[in-house]
């Protein structure tokens, strides 16, 4: 569901916004949706990282190499 919200900005902050989305052949709309979803997954992102800092270096092999064929579960 598509929800309208309002927002505050300098006028002409607002007409340069617009002249750049234009340039890129789109609506400031739409580059506000863009700015929107990718403002709100920042979380996510920054989860993941710390997911990937928390298994740094807790997963092991046992010193034991794999070749390409091992590793896609090919004997």
């Amino acid at each position: 569901m598509v929800k309208n919200i309002t927002f505050s900005a300098e006028e002409t902050l607002i007409q340069q916004a617009r002249t750049v989305a234009r340039d890129h052949h789109t609506t400031l709309n739409h580059a506000f949706r863009l700015w929107l979803e990718s403002y709100a997954r920042q979380h996510d992102v920054e989860r993941f990282h710390q997911l990937l800092d928390h298994l740094q270096g807790r997963l092991h092999s046992g010193g034991q190499h794999f070749n390409r064929e091992e590793m896609n579960g090919r004997r």
